[in-house]
């Protein structure tokens, strides 16, 4: 059971005083974990300053920023309850989703920790040019500077370090700004990167409840790249905010995944019901709407229902809990408003559709009428809409047809059939036999149309967050 206790901004390697204050709560229980000081604009000069100050002192050479990493991966292993039970506590995770937080955070540090060593350049040809035959080039990647990272509350931990992991393992220097829901985590790893021998200058955490200050972040010439991880419309005032200045936004999605006819039906159900509602729906590729080819769709749906209703949606502390709360009693009112005005509209339940408090239990809709919010908005709570489809080219255009384009899944056992289909999807990833949710963390990851565009992924956001030199040589 977690204290109450002060939360203040972490710049530096210490704790600064900041302006007014709010609250973080246990997301089941409801009591207070912190008290939470949000950073002013003598917070921000203060982060941004030392970050330059340290850059200009020289940061750590690539390989010992290897080592660094892999302590800090080393610490975070060692320290996986600590982590998962303030998981728990702050962002609502029940303890498989905790858990297993932990574990791909520990995989992404490592993975970062050898692309530290792993920053390249690539030799250029001057053959094609008559007379320059003689020149030699080539290219080098250094770092861009300071890079803002902007997070939100359903990956309160690896989602955090796809960001400055790749940024630090790039030779930058990061100031962070987590989501007001989940502060405590942030700061946790920032402060096992500075036991782990990351010179503190090199990242700092900035707290906010209302944007006070992302606002002054993105104000501050001093930052040279922002990454963020969110809503499209806040997407959208990064970009506008950043200028010429470089950006990488993974952003909304409404993802869908497609089950033919002729997919393994066995395989496919337990993987997009997980998908569907593991962190309570709250995944930017949790599956929103199930295209089932009409000749199984009475099958699959039978079998969906049976799944979900087994999910015991509760208390994250219980072991057998698959379900736990939303972020907030309002986003579980949100949902629930959203479900029942497509229900009004004729759409009908197959289980759930229920909430106590903030949490929802796992819900599936079928015969939901287009047009209605549970089909066109990212509703990011445990609901599933089943959708029959008679030709894949159809399913395919369904799932299109909406102005996101971040992940997509499809199971069939017609190679040929899903690879056609795959070219004609337009989202950042296509993924055959699996769910829309599925991720290896070394994978490049990313969207398309309103879903934002840039890569993570520690070998791919490595890359993101260096600026590419060329150099040539005229003997």
């Amino acid at each position: 059971m977690f204290e109450a206790r002060e939360l203040l901004p972490f710049i530096g390697g210490d704790f600064h005083g900041g302006g007014s204050t709010f609250e973080v709560h246990d997301k089941y229980l409801g009591t207070v974990l912190a008290q939470v000081q949000t950073s002013n604009t003598s917070n921000v000069d203060l982060a941004l300053s030392l970050a330059q100050r340290t850059l200009r002192a020289g940061v750590p050479l690539p390989s010992r920023r290897f080592e660094i990493l892999a302590n800090a991966a080393r610490l975070l292993r060692e320290r996986k309850v600590h982590f998962a039970e303030t998981l728990t506590a702050e962002a609502g995770f029940t303890q498989a989703d905790a858990t297993g937080e932990v574990d791909r955070a520990v995989t992404t540090l490592s993975l970062c920790a050898e692309e530290a060593r792993n920053i390249i350049g690539e030799t250029v040809s001057f053959g094609a040019t008559a007379g320059q035959e003689s020149r030699v080039g080539f290219t080098i990647r250094t770092a861009i500077g300071i890079v803002c990272a902007i997070t939100p509350f359903n990956s309160p931990l690896n989602v955090v370090l796809h960001k400055i992991g790749p940024a630090l393992a790039a030779g930058n220097a990061v100031v962070l700004k987590p989501s007001g829901h989940t502060p405590i985590t942030a700061v946790m790893i920032a402060q096992l990167l500075v036991e782990a021998g990351l010179p503190p200058g090199l990242v700092s955490v900035l707290h906010d409840l209302q944007g006070e200050a992302a606002r002054l972040l993105l104000a501050d010439q001093r930052i040279g790249f922002y990454t963020f991880t969110g809503s499209t419309q806040v997407g959208r005032l990064i970009q506008s905010a950043a200028g010429l200045r470089r950006t990488q936004l993974e952003l909304g999605s409404i993802a869908s995944t497609i089950l033919c006819a002729d997919a393994e039906i066995g395989t496919a159900i337990p993987k997009i019901a997980n998908a569907a509602y593991r962190k309570a729906g709250q995944v930017c590729t949790s599956v929103q709407r199930l295209y089932v080819q009409r000749s199984r769709h009475d099958e699959v749906l039978d079998a969906m229902v049976q799944t979900a209703a087994s999910m015991q949606a509760g208390d994250p502390r219980d072991p057998a809990t698959r379900v736990g709360p939303l972020i907030s009693r309002p986003a579980a009112e949100r949902v629930d408003a959203i479900v029942k005005e497509a229900v009004l509209a004729g759409a009908a339940v197959g289980c759930g559709a229920t909430r106590n408090g903030s949490v929802y239990a796992p819900t599936i809709l079928t015969g939901v009428v287009k047009g209605t919010r549970v089909l066109d908005e990212e509703i990011f709570g445990p609901v599933l809409s089943i959708i029959p489809f008679d030709d894949l080219d159809e399913a395919v255009d369904a799932a299109n047809a909406t102005p996101f384009g971040l992940s997509v899944g499809i199971f069939s056992r017609d190679v040929m059939s899903a690879l056609s289909a795959a070219a004609k999807l337009r989202f950042g990833s296509v993924h055959i036999n699996e769910t829309s949710s599925a991720r290896a963390d070394g994978m490049p990851f990313g969207g398309v149309k309103d879903s934002g565009f840039g890569r993570e992924g520690p070998k791919y956001a490595t890359r993101e967050y260096t600026e590419e030199r060329l150099v040539t040589l005229n003997p």
